[in-house]
């Protein structure tokens, strides 16, 4: 195939891996509401083994970054399908809590790594130097896609035949798409990194940094704080979002698809923000993202007085432009500062903060609503966390303007 229709191609088909690999989790918010009804386990419990998926994951990231520095990602990418058909299909079996965090907090989880975003980093980072923040923008919208269809599908499952018959539908989609398109790219891709970058691209890029020379710079830690604050704000909302809708006494269905908006709004977030971050200062797109991404909270906060289904899909769409601008903005972030072959290393440590935020503030929401019976204050620290992350990628852009 052409190199240039190659290239097309290999975006549709991360983004639609992306989009299952992560449709998984974020379609975690609907079951945790089918098992909170079953079971009647606290939100803290629920709301803890998705910290852990979140943890392992984010500990899986680094190795799953070393991989790719030393194999082609697709393959890797493949072999997580696999894995994750088969820990979902083990999921659908759940009876315990020990059960949830054993087979969705660390298996599923793993599966989700070796399948999902640092691979497909990896693999566009090498090939679309030239337009890296679309690139990122269109891959990283496959998640968004996941949120829109997958999300709702899932909770069609439920309502229709139980969530154990929706883990073993959605493991069946997994490894029926995943393996075989990734395998497909995978012999479509030439043997060898694609060329340099242009002269004159080649010319701002920094000299290749190891991952313990990214370690030792401010950076490289102003990356991980946007990371992990960012994710404990929008992981708050994204996984307690559906629980509180239907807390205020929004139909099951109609909160599930408020998770299809955030998705819809996230696609063109990611697309739009990533375009446009080529054409400026990538951080400041990102801090618009956290001020919309703010708004969102003030938003589901407000609902509580008033849950219209007009409100309820404005704070949607909110979330899902603001979040999404963020969301895949700081890869490409990471990627100005430490480009090279220790790329995927890097960004698979930084994505330990992700990992670390997005654990901490559901966990922490659960844990607030067990004790207080309400989300407010926990509303109130995603906010404040939305805001340390502006500063954090704030304080990034003046250290690099003042280097150049």
């Amino acid at each position: 195939m052409p190199p240039q229709p190659r290239r097309a191609l290999s975006l549709g088909v991360i983004a639609l891996t992306l989009a299952l690999a992560y449709g998984v989790w974020y379609s975690y918010s609907v079951v945790l509401v089918a098992l909170l009804h079953e079971y009647g386990w606290s939100r803290s419990v629920l709301a803890g083994a998705f910290s852990v998926f979140t943890l392992v994951h984010g500990a899986v990231n680094p190795v799953v970054g070393a991989l790719c520095d030393r194999l082609r990602p697709l393959r890797l990418m493949a072999a997580g399908g696999v894995a994750l058909g088969l820990a979902l299909w083990a999921d659908s079996y759940i009876a315990a809590p020990w059960q949830l965090y054993l087979g969705f907090g660390v298996f599923t989880a793993i599966a989700v790594a070796a399948a999902g975003w640092v691979p497909a980093l990896v693999q566009v980072q090498r090939d679309f130097q030239d337009k890296l923040g679309l690139a990122l923008g269109i891959v990283s919208s496959g998640v968004g896609v996941g949120m829109l269809l997958v999300v709702p599908l899932t909770q069609l499952l439920i309502d229709a035949y139980g969530w154990r018959t929706a883990f073993r539908v959605l493991a069946a989609i997994c490894v029926l798409w995943i393996v075989p398109s990734s395998l497909f790219l995978h012999r479509q891709a030439p043997a060898r990194r694609p060329a340099p970058r242009p002269a004159a691209a080649a010319e701002k890029s920094p000299p290749a940094t190891t991952l313990a020379e990214a370690m030792r710079s401010q950076p490289f830690w102003l990356m991980l704080a946007a990371f992990f604050f960012g994710n404990v704000c929008s992981q708050t909302l994204h996984v307690h979002q559906v629980a509180y809708l239907v807390d205020l006494g929004v139909a099951a269905m109609v909160a599930a698809s408020v998770v299809g908006v955030v998705g819809f709004a996230s696609i063109v977030g990611k697309t739009g923000g990533g375009w446009l971050s080529d054409r400026m200062d990538r951080e400041l797109v990102y801090l618009a993202g956290i001020a919309i991404m703010l708004a969102g909270v003030a938003a589901l906060a407000a609902l509580a007085a008033a849950p219209a289904n007009w409100a309820i899909y404005g704070y949607a769409m909110l979330l899902g432009l603001g979040y999404s601008v963020t969301a895949s903005l700081i890869p490409a972030m990471v990627s100005d500062r430490f480009s090279g072959p220790h790329f995927g290393a890097i960004v698979g440590v930084g994505l330990m903060g992700s990992a670390a935020g997005s654990a901490f503030g559901p966990w922490l929401a659960g844990y607030l609503f067990d004790r207080t019976s309400s989300y407010m204050l926990a509303f109130a620290i995603a906010a404040g966390c939305g805001f340390a992350a502006g500063v954090a990628g704030w304080r990034a852009r003046t250290l690099r303007v003042r280097a150049a």
